[in-house]
């Protein structure tokens, strides 16, 4: 009897852990599930976040408010003929550098071909027809011969003839000088009062400047940097248009006097040319 009863009892405990064990099992599988999806959800959780997308360039450009357009746009017609006074004395210095640049080493060559032909020559006619039609040289040499050849006239009569022929010589040289020299004192001028120009333009920018603050009523940089760059471009476009034209000045005066020394150089070996061939006639 105590037997059947331990018997009893220990299959219904064989039975009990029997019916626990598979209750055990079916509660595993879940939970390794879930920790199976949160192992393979954590990377979407914890991946960084997208950068941002980066802006569309700019189509439009931004135009300068302060530059030479907004300058000639945005001025008066005081400032706007300061500017075109400088514009139209740049152009004139710069024409005028050029050009007498261009004919002084036109009648430096033609000395050159001067020297090497006319007193060469068999006769006065001879050396001048071998010289350049229109050239300075040959309008020296013309002079001087219709000098020496045309010396009549009650009133040329009481000059000797060698005072004469000097007289002409000495004119056509002149003439030479002068025309070389043309130009010249537009170039002084434009050097000399271009930065009094730009420095009118540069007080009325200012004086724009300061009415911006009077009306605003206080000295913000958006109120005067308009008037402020406007005087200053002013001030800058003065000394551009003064600078060339001393320089080009200085250089064309020294060059002319160069060029001249040869000039006056052939002027007196044509006098003295001029005063043999009437003593040996």
């Amino acid at each position: 009897m105590i037997l059947h009863r331990l018997f009893s009892l220990v299959a219904a405990a064989a039975l009990a852990a029997g019916l626990m064990l598979p209750a055990h099992t079916a509660y595993a599988q879940p939970a390794d599930a879930a920790s199976a999806s949160q192992s393979t959800a954590a990377p979407a959780d914890t991946a960084a976040p997208a950068a941002p997308a980066a802006p569309a360039p700019a189509t439009d450009a931004i135009e300068n408010p302060y530059g030479l357009q907004a300058l000639w746009t945005q001025s008066d017609f005081v400032a706007k003929g300061v500017l075109v006074i400088m514009v139209l004395m740049s152009m004139g210095s710069w024409y005028i550098i050029i050009t007498k640049l261009w004919e002084s080493m036109k009648v430096t060559r033609e000395g050159r071909t001067a020297r090497a032909s006319f007193f060469k020559a068999a006769n006065l006619q001879a050396g001048a027809a071998a010289l350049k039609e229109g050239s300075a040289y040959r309008y020296i040499a013309d002079t001087g011969i219709s000098a020496g050849e045309h010396h009549e006239g009650e009133l040329t009569e009481n000059i000797d003839r060698n005072t004469w022929v000097t007289m002409s010589v000495e004119r056509a040289v002149g003439e030479v000088q002068s025309r070389l020299q043309d130009g010249l004192a537009f170039l002084a001028t434009v050097g000399s009062t271009a930065p009094f120009i730009g420095l009118f333009g540069t007080v009325w920018g200012i004086y724009h400047a300061l009415t911006a603050i009077g009306i605003a009523g206080q000295a913000s940089i958006d109120k005067v940097a308009g008037p402020v760059g406007e005087a200053l471009i002013m001030t800058a476009i003065g000394l551009a248009v003064a600078v060339p034209a001393v320089l080009g000045y200085n250089w064309l005066v020294r060059r002319n006097k160069m060029t001249m020394d040869s000039v006056r150089g052939f002027a007196a070996d044509l006098h003295g040319v001029l005063m043999g061939a009437k003593q040996a006639r």
